[in-house]
């Protein structure tokens, strides 16, 4: 009677470890299911930030382009509109300096640079700035070695200039 007391204590102690052993390995079946469950979410999270993060630097680089675009059309039509003045600064002050000039070989001259004003406001005024880039590039392109000593003598009177 001992030994099967002794066996149906050994035999509840064996069902009662593997009991704790099912118990154990469920729990840490569950605990694994459970962190991976956290991992997926935190991977889901993180994904979900940085598309947040790329639309917000997105829509920022848009604000920003739109930004510069609009800057760069109002400092184009400024500049436009101011020389568009110039050109017709000089040409009232061709037409000014003839009204005024006296007669003879002084009125001639009169004339004359009235005329090179004129000339020169109306150019201005209907080539704008890129027309006059247009022309200055293909007049540097033509003649390269005299541009870059007049660029060079500029610069020596620029130089100057400043220094006193």
């Amino acid at each position: 009677m001992a030994n099967t007391t002794t066996h149906k204590a050994q035999d509840t102690v064996g069902r009662t470890a593997e009991q704790a052993k099912g118990a154990v390995s469920s729990g840490a079946e569950k605990a694994k299911d459970m962190a991976q469950t956290a991992i997926d979410k935190t991977k889901d999270a993180a994904q979900a930030g940085m598309e947040k993060a790329r639309d917000a630097a997105q829509a920022g680089m848009d604000k920003a382009r739109d930004l510069a675009s609009t800057g760069y059309d109002k400092a184009k039509d400024a500049a436009e509109g101011a020389t568009s003045s110039v050109g017709s600064g000089m040409e009232s002050l061709a037409g000014t300096i003839r009204d005024h000039s006296p007669g003879g070989m002084l009125g001639s001259a009169a004339s004359s640079v009235a005329d090179t004003l004129e000339k020169g406001g109306r150019y201005i005024r209907e080539e704008g700035l890129g027309g006059i880039a247009d022309d200055l590039t293909g007049t540097i392109r033509r003649n390269p070695i005299p541009s870059v000593l007049v660029a060079v003598a500029l610069g020596f009177l620029l130089a100057r200039a400043t220094r006193s």
